[in-house]
């Protein structure tokens, strides 16, 4: 009678949808949130940002883990080989998945294979600036110019293979004009370059630039993201300037290795998109440069390969190879 009890008991237990072994509640410790920059820096501080709100949101403490080297490779690399079961975190951009993978064949970690996408976080957008004496105030007149002055104009970059640089590379490719490429150790020197008369333009962010537009020592031409930038509507984009089908607009993401379980990405997913409309996080962004975006896990996939196949496609136009 027993034994007859206990297998009904079973039955019912089982027939009723629930298993005898539940679900963990995610997450139930720390969670190691993976920043492939050094501390301190932009790319820094939306992670930061993103963790600290996803730490409230989740109940659990974010460790926040720099990992800077190998132009995020270092970071991407570590993630890419941690345990699938959404405890590590990782802070993407389209440096790490798509720059990287299109000039380093024999990188250490796949952005498709190795990585399950949870969501966009943020994009951000750059700017097309000149120096004062420049006799131009649109695109079209800058096209102009450099068409006049083949090989004399210049553009400053926070390096070769940055976003920064492939924005000129892009804007010289699609209006067809000659500027020399002048790389720096990063945004702050490039800026400068312009500042000084050192280069004629630069392509940097928007927010970094801000400062030195209105103190009337730099002018910005035109944003290089498809839309109009929300810290300043006014500003056109290059593409409606004059260049149709430019972009150029650096994004950043959340990723967790492959294979972790659906409910931990759903879980994740749900909190990054709530905290992304939210005031609060509109207003932190803001203040530091950059427009919050939510996706589906999906929508980044679609994402990470479209962005994969245009910048292969830039690439290869140039004949840009990492040195």
């Amino acid at each position: 009678m027993r034994s007859c009890f206990a297998w009904c008991a079973a039955a019912i237990f089982a027939g009723s949808g629930f298993s005898a072994v539940a679900q963990p509640v995610y997450p139930a410790k720390a969670v190691r949130v993976v920043i492939p920059y050094p501390p301190g820096g932009g790319n820094d501080i939306i992670g930061r940002i993103v963790a600290d709100d996803l730490g409230k949101r989740l109940g659990q403490q974010m460790l926040v883990d720099n990992r800077p080297g190998g132009s995020t490779s270092i970071g991407a690399e570590i993630v890419a080989r941690a345990p699938a079961d959404g405890y590590t975190l990782l802070i993407t951009s389209h440096t790490t998945y798509a720059l990287l993978p299109n000039l380093r064949p024999k990188l250490n970690y796949d952005p498709i294979r190795d990585f399950e996408p949870v969501s966009l976080l943020a994009k951000q957008s750059f700017a097309l600036a000149v120096h004062p004496s420049l006799p131009a105030t649109t695109v079209k007149q800058v096209i102009a110019l450099a068409k006049a002055r083949p090989g004399q104009m210049t553009f400053s970059s926070a390096g070769a293979g940055t976003g920064t640089h492939f924005s000129g590379e892009q804007f010289k490719t699609l209006a067809n004009v000659d500027i020399l490429h002048v790389p720096y150790k990063g945004g702050n020197t490039a800026m400068n370059a312009v500042l000084s008369g050192e280069t004629t333009m630069t392509f940097g962010s928007l927010s970094a630039l801000s400062p030195y537009v209105n103190a009337k020592k730099l002018r910005v031409i035109a944003v290089t993201s498809a839309k109009r930038s929300p810290l300043d509507t006014r500003i056109p984009t290059i593409a409606e300037s004059g260049l149709p089908g430019y972009e150029m607009t650096p994004w950043y993401g959340l990723v967790t290795p492959k294979g972790a379980p659906q409910n931990v990405v759903d879980r994740l997913n749900a909190a990054v998109v709530t905290a992304m409309q939210s005031k609060d996080m509109q207003e932190r962004m803001g203040r530091v440069g950059y427009e919050p975006e939510g996706s589906t896990p999906q929508q980044l996939a679609e994402h990470i390969k479209a962005e994969l196949a245009r910048y292969a496609k830039l690439i290869k136009v140039i004949g840009f190879k990492e040195e």
